[in-house]
């Protein structure tokens, strides 16, 4: 018997019932499957319902920044001990609630980092350099027609919105890239070499790239609008790695038509997975299915992140990512 089981009265770790509130991918799902007792409910009503019934039987909720999980639905869980995200968002889940029944959440923090950082350095040379529209021209056998040159990302200045460890992971890629990199944060990052502001708009008047790798909710929903696109400028490009809601989509659309910033790439948008059709028109826009935080490499470590913070969590261990709304 291991030490989850004995702390939890279990004689099989299969007893522990997890509460999954959405569809996560089988790389993902199938392992803590095979560990503990999945009880799946993604409709909020069905959720409900099943709460109401078992909701004394569950130990653990697995969510997402995008769904989460309400104060009512905690309290429908007198036994719970652990509310855990697959990625690094949980907006949506009531961490008051949480914090007053002594329920711990957690997310993946730093999981992602290298996958993420990798995705936006990406998306920052293709938008710039045109790669879809080169290899569409390629493949049509016109050569001659690619336009005019288009610039260089080498030795431009890159301004990162969210300083955390996507970010700090971006930036060392960018400085391969010889740029120069300020950021904006809540406050200074303590023993990095870049220069920070004190606003988002300053960090937008200075740079010549924009990458937001900020959370999502009320404090950063429309962060990015069309003040800010207009302070990055005709020859500057804006990148969203972070969450849908962070930048105004209809603002980007009209930046683009009327060539207020060059180009722009998002992982993330806030109608996803609906895509409007002006998104589908805009020039120069590269739209990638939110899948930056998506890897063969990643899924592993993430799943034992995971199973790492539910089983301390259950045992009286420390939980390795919590988020720091719970002050530990």
């Amino acid at each position: 018997m291991n030490d989850v089981q004995k702390s939890y009265g279990l004689t099989d770790s299969r007893a522990l019932n997890v509460l999954v509130t959405r569809e996560f991918h089988a790389e993902l799902i199938d392992p803590l499957d095979a560990a503990y007792t999945l009880r799946h409910a993604y409709d909020k009503d069905e959720r409900r319902t099943l709460l109401q019934q078992h909701g004394a039987e569950i130990g653990a909720v697995l969510t997402s920044g995008m769904v989460g999980l309400s104060a009512d639905e905690i309290a429908l869980m007198p036994n719970l001990k652990v509310v855990q995200t697959f990625a690094v968002g949980y907006e949506t889940v009531d961490t008051a609630a949480a914090k007053k029944q002594g329920v711990i959440v957690c997310n993946t923090a730093g999981s992602n980092a290298d996958c993420v950082a990798d995705h936006a350095m990406g998306m920052m040379v293709a938008v710039t350099r045109k790669f879809v529209d080169f290899n569409n021209t390629a493949k049509a056998g016109t050569w001659d027609d690619v336009g005019n040159s288009t610039p260089m990302v080498s030795g431009k200045k890159l301004g990162i919105v969210g300083l955390g460890a996507i970010g700090k992971t971006l930036a060392r890629r960018a400085t391969g890239f010889d740029m120069t990199i300020g950021y904006r944060n809540r406050k200074p990052a303590k023993d990095v070499p870049y220069q920070y502001f004190d606003s988002v708009a300053a960090l937008a008047d200075w740079c010549d790239y924009l990458v937001t790798c900020t959370p999502g909710g009320a404090e950063t929903n429309h962060m990015i609008n069309a003040d800010i696109l207009k302070r990055i400028g005709p020859a500057g490009y804006y990148i969203n790695v972070a969450r849908g809601s962070v930048a105004d989509t209809d603002a980007i659309v009209a930046a683009l038509n009327a060539g207020i910033i060059a180009g722009a790439g998002l992982d993330v948008l806030e109608s996803e997975p609906d895509v409007p059709e002006s998104v589908r028109t805009a020039p120069n826009l590269m739209l990638t299915p939110h899948g930056a935080g998506r890897s063969f490499e990643l899924e592993g470590r993430r799943v034992d992140l995971i199973r790492t913070n539910i089983e301390n969590v259950l045992t009286g261990k420390p939980a390795l990512t919590p988020v720091p709304e719970m002050g530990l």
